[in-house]
């Protein structure tokens, strides 16, 4: 009975993204200007396109696309009623990347139980170097864009659209996935005796030749640098956070720690290195001796900051800047996170509960990774 549901559960879901892929298909077919141009391409590929052109926006005037690298003339064209779109996220975007994620984990969770793989916490520590591997394939995108007039691109549109957010996670999901599939054949054939091991290593080794990469541009392009006070003060000042307050609270509240265990300093670390990386990149980055400013992308981010600068004294403003606030709520956040996931949780579905876990993670740690590896290199 259990293995029918399980098949049935999985038909549903495959049913299920086909006919809302189907939808959309046939919605942007008979309905172009309003289901395509005001939604598909408005809110998710417009975006993509113009920050994989490194235009500041892209115009849809109904037959064709322009791609416009001057403020004023994407203002105008907002004026005058086109439909604009800018590199980076909207609410509307935003709100249907998490109803994808959402989605996308139950169909995640229905492969896992498939492959008998997920019940252990092995499978959370394995994914990790992944995050980072996607935070630093990010910056390869940064830099390619960052290359001056007159110089080629190293990845040309459109390879270079697989790297940009938002489909890069979908990029680094495939090769997480790949990675997944071949190991655990490997385990299954009696070649490894676990599939966590191999997976840590081609999750490291991915990372480590992508931040190579990212080292040997610095070393021969003029226009990447190289600023390691700015990696060591992000990795040290969050490792320092996440740890004191892990290590606080299971000293004397333990319960909040007893169901996660040790996934809840990853998960206090991951959403740390993404708070810090913001604060230093907003706010930090003259004292460390980088001259350049780095502004939010994420609407959330951008709220937060706005609203401090807003409400907050002038005086504690000089003195801290306007982006530690993002840093306090998405540490408070992240333990709250911890505090959830109970032990019950795990005994129920131990599988969702650490594919929620990890989701959770990699909102925190992949953006982080970016943004430090970004401002690493003067990108």
């Amino acid at each position: 009975m259990q293995v029918t549901e399980r098949i049935d559960a999985g038909r549903a879901w495959t049913l299920t993204a086909l006919a809302g892929v189907a939808a959309l298909v046939l919605g942007s077919l008979v309905f172009y200007d309003t289901v395509y141009r005001g939604f598909v391409w408005h809110y998710f590929w417009g975006p993509v396109y113009a920050d994989a052109n490194n235009a500041l926006c892209a115009v849809h005037r109904g037959g064709s696309v322009e791609l416009l690298y001057n403020q004023v003339a994407c203002q105008q064209a907002v004026t005058g009623g086109a439909i604009v779109a800018e590199p980076g996220y909207t609410l509307v975007s935003e709100v249907g990347y998490m109803v994808v994620l959402l989605f996308g984990l139950i169909g995640v969770l229905q492969l896992l139980r498939r492959l008998d793989v997920g019940r252990d916490r092995d499978l959370f520590f394995a994914l990790v170097p992944f995050m980072l591997f996607g935070g630093a394939l990010r910056v390869v995108e940064d830099a390619n864009d960052a290359v001056p007039e007159g110089v080629t691109q190293a990845i040309a549109y459109p390879w270079n659209s697989l790297i940009i957010s938002p489909i890069i996670y979908f990029t680094v999901f495939f090769v997480t996935l790949g990675s997944l599939l071949v190991t655990v054949w490997l385990r299954r054939e009696g070649y490894v005796e676990t599939y966590a091991g191999p997976m840590v290593a081609v999750g490291s080794a991915a990372f480590l030749l992508t931040f190579g990469y990212l080292v040997s541009l610095a070393l021969s392009a003029d226009y990447v640098a190289f600023y390691p006070q700015v990696l060591l003060s992000v990795v040290l000042i969050a490792t320092a956070l996440a740890g004191g307050i892990y290590f606080a609270v299971d000293r004397f509240r333990p319960e909040i720690n007893a169901g996660t265990g040790l996934i809840g300093l990853v998960v206090l670390w991951g959403h740390a290195i993404d708070g810090v990386a913001n604060v230093i990149a907003a706010d930090w980055l003259g004292a460390l001796g980088v001259d350049a400013v780095y502004s939010p992308k994420h609407p959330a981010n951008a709220f937060i900051i706005s609203t401090a600068e807003a409400i907050l004294p002038a005086s504690l403003l000089t003195a801290l800047g306007s982006s530690w606030p993002f840093l306090l709520v998405k540490l408070v956040v992240a333990l709250a996170v911890v505090w959830i996931f109970d032990r019950e949780i795990f005994e129920e579905s131990p599988r969702y509960a650490l594919l929620l876990l990890t989701a959770i993670v990699a909102v925190g740690l992949g953006p982080g990774t970016r943004d430090m590896i970004r401002a690493t290199f003067g990108i």
